[in-house]
């Protein structure tokens, strides 16, 4: 279907389904459950980055007649090397649990110890200071480039590098090298009349949600175990749960809750298991909540990395080589989005000769999550700033550059996989025309503040997968929609809208809910903007069937063949043979138990064809460079979204990726002691953008429908957050003359590299 095509229900933007819940506070979330008998869990973390355990006494805390439960490690099921799919990221389930709780070692400041479940939170709270434990402090290691060192601590003495170098079977804290390789990028660099090289670092940064990381178990004495919790990815967590605790999945039930934000930092368990285990030993009702200090600390920020990029290019603006090396943290244990970076890092650009190296990295940091495009906004800051540095050197404007060797559909990724229909040239020409870069950048009144407009692309693959959905038709002629997937963007709006136009309805005729995993079939992680394509298919599967059923109805009330019916835009339907008795979905459904039961559509499927998307940010900034503070005047997103099937929905999303980029580039990280003490864990002090360091966000929707997809969809959750680094830098570079190779580039950064310090 083309994206310009005319729907009477997708494209247009009523009232979201869950709006009225949200905004009174009658949405339930996964800390508001209580049930009777309930107990409250809490964790004991290490202090320490780096160190032995030696002992765990938890006798004190055992006698305490508050007290129901106490877990360590050893209570733990021993789990086997396993690799599960978490949608965004690949974790192996051995790792996990030694995640979930340490054993032999602790291995970042957070890690969970042991934990207890009492009779309130606040003696849960003071009854972890009975627990004593015995460390050997060690030596942590916090810098990529360290932990490459032949005489760097080791982290893990099982661990062996995979890929290439994996053959001197050597304990190493570099997980995986692997290598993406075509052409000669020598003869390409020979060819090129300018060439530069450049080197990159980003902090760990978190993804910054607002609700707190909960769960809550409760075991029946049968064994039946219920678990409700904030994540996005019901079945995930059952299936992650399962395996770490060695529960049959058949016995657990996952119930999944309003979620508040996850950005890709909610798709692995924290609390779960541990709440499972502590109700199991109690016979009790567990429930379990983070504070904020521990979320930062003990929840998977996404990857600071190191990265060295090298790209060449001709007098005319053709590039001719890029060589690009990708250093990423994967904190305490291995799975860094490296993988990611090196399949978006060059996706924007037309390229023969091209060599990505990818290090996966363990560093006693806490394990990295999912955040918003993976690994894409510390690749793109280094290439998308090498390449406006190539620009700027052989004097060509800077989206020209990018629109000359533009990637276009049946030109190869620079990791190999061809492109389908992609929408990049068209973001590139909606940007070169937009009112933004177009209208002058006026300068400052003040003649301590530069001003400059600086512009870069990014890339996102997209996701796909499995995903079900359940309508069932009421007697009053609205209808019921469940599906699987966890709503953190508004699929549920969407969804819901979908089979509205199916089924000629209102959108506000279909209410849409997501279910347990019991009451619905097998979804994958809402994560990889994956959400709106594979449930938003299932739902027109499902509704498909529903209008044919409804059809088949009313041939039967009209005593007609059912090829003869017709399906109208006005959800009527009505006979050629009888022209004078039209019926009304609303009169089909009122009838449906007397001509052949309930009627209800089910669609269960596995999707591929996600459409990859691409989008560009332009940035004006103002620098003060006497304080070296920047501070964004306006900001432009530009997104090819395939189909906007709620435009205010993508809107939202293009605007929150952008103020997350901005975050990014100029003020947040996780700064680090030298014992590997988190400095900065709260909010206070861990530095997100306000609406006081962010303009009104412009968007520019381009809609090149993805031929994939019954509607055209393509994701578009990640692709904002990728540019918006990188265009910052450049405009840093445009008022103060100054290249920026560091993020965040937070005040201190940027006077230090005015001054000539950095």
């Amino acid at each position: 279907m083309a994206a310009d095509k005319q729907y009477r229900v997708v494209g247009t933007r009523p009232i979201r389904h869950d709006g009225v819940d949200k905004v009174t506070g009658e949405a339930r979330y996964g800390a508001d459950i209580h049930l009777p008998g309930m107990l409250h869990g809490k964790v004991l973390r290490s202090p320490h980055a780096h160190a032995r355990i030696l002992r765990i006494d938890t006798s004190k805390a055992e006698a305490h007649p508050d007290v129901k439960a106490v877990i360590t490690g050893v209570d733990l099921p021993q789990v086997a090397d396993k690799v599960q799919d978490l949608g965004e990221m690949v974790v192996n389930l051995k790792d996990e649990s030694n995640r979930i709780l340490a054993t032999g070692k602790v291995l970042y400041e957070g890690h969970p110890v042991a934990a207890l479940a009492a009779a309130d939170p606040h003696t849960a709270e003071e009854a972890l200071k009975l627990i004593d434990v015995e460390y050997e402090p060690l030596q942590p290691v916090l810098d990529v480039r360290k932990a490459m060192e032949p005489d760097a601590p080791i982290l893990n003495p099982n661990q062996r590098t995979s890929g290439i170098g994996a053959g001197d079977g050597k304990p190493s804290n570099l997980a995986r090298h692997f290598r993406h390789e075509r052409g000669d990028i020598e003869r390409g660099f020979a060819e090129a009349d300018a060439v530069i090289e450049r080197e990159f670092i980003t902090s760990m940064i978190h993804q910054g949600y607002i609700e707190l990381q909960n769960g809550t178990a409760h075991i029946t004495p049968d064994g039946r175990l219920t678990i409700w919790c904030s994540s996005q990815g019901a079945f995930s967590i059952r299936d992650q749960v399962a395996n770490i605790c060695n529960i049959p999945l058949s016995m657990i039930k996952v119930v999944p809750m309003e979620i508040g934000g996850g950005f890709g930092g909610k798709t692995g368990v924290y609390l779960e298991p541990l709440a499972a285990l502590l109700a199991k030993k109690s016979r009790k009702p567990v429930k379990m909540t983070m504070t904020r200090a521990e979320v930062l600390t003990a929840t998977g920020p996404t990857s600071g990395s190191y990265i060295k990029c090298k790209i060449g290019a001709k007098k005319d603006g053709t590039l001719t080589a890029a060589h690009v090396e990708l250093y990423y943290e994967a904190g305490a244990f291995p799975g860094s989005p490296v993988g990611a970076a090196s399949g978006t890092c060059l996706a924007p650009f037309k390229l023969d000769n091209v060599r990505i190296d990818g290090y996966d990295i363990v560093v006693n940091k806490p394990k990295t999550g999912a955040y918003r495009a993976p690994g894409a906004t510390n690749a793109a800051f280094a290439t998308e700033g090498v390449v406006s540095e190539l620009a700027d050197q052989i004097g060509m404007d800077p989206i020209e550059f990018r629109q000359k060797n533009a990637v276009q559909q049946g030109d190869r990724r620079a990791d190999g996989p061809l492109f389908s229909k992609i929408g990049h040239v068209e973001t590139l020409e909606a940007t070169a025309e937009s009112p933004h870069w177009n209208e002058p950048l006026e300068p400052s009144s003040d003649p301590a503040k530069k001003r400059g407009r600086g512009v870069a692309s990014g890339f996102w693959f997209n996701g796909a997968g499995a995903a079900t959905a359940s309508i069932s038709v009421f007697a009053d002629g609205t209808v019921s929609l469940i599906e699987g997937s966890a709503d953190i963007g508004g699929h549920r709006a969407s969804c819901a809208m979908i089979a509205a136009e199916v089924l000629c309805l209102n959108a506000e005729d279909v209410k849409p809910q997501v279910g347990d995993t019991d009451s619905i079939g097998y979804t994958s992680v809402t994560g990889g903007s994956s959400a709106t394509h594979k449930t938003g298919w299932a739902t027109h599967e499902a509704a498909l069937k529903v209008k044919a059923e409804v059809v088949n109805r009313a041939a039967k009330m009209l005593e007609v063949d059912p090829d003869e019916i017709e399906y109208h835009d006005d959800a009527t339907l009505s006979a050629a043979s009888k022209p004078d008795a039209k019926l009304t979905f609303a009169q089909v459904a009122a009838r449906a138990n007397s001509t052949g039961g309930p009627i209800v559509g089910e669609a269960g499927l596995s999707t591929g064809g996600a459409g990859n998307a691409f989008g560009t940010t332009i940035v004006d900034v103002e620098v003060d460079v006497e304080t070296g503070k920047v501070d964004i005047l306006r900001c432009t997103t530009v997104q090819d979204v395939g189909k906007a099937i709620h435009p205010s929905y993508v809107e939202g999303q293009m605007q929150g990726g952008a103020v997350q980029g901005i975050g990014w580039a100029l003020s947040e990280e996780y700064v680090y002691s030298g014992e590997g003490r988190l400095l900065n864990a709260s909010l206070l002090d861990y530095r997100m953008p306000t609406t006081l360091d962010a303009p009104l966000i412009e968007t520019i929707m381009v809609e090149v429908a993805n031929p994939a997809h019954p509607y055209g969809v393509r994701g578009v959750g990640e692709v904002p957050i990728v540019p918006p680094v990188a265009a910052i830098a450049e405009a840093i570079y445009n008022a103060t003359g100054v290249r920026m190779y560091q993020a965040p580039m937070n005040p201190a950064y940027v006077l230090s590299r005015i001054q000539g310090k950095a």
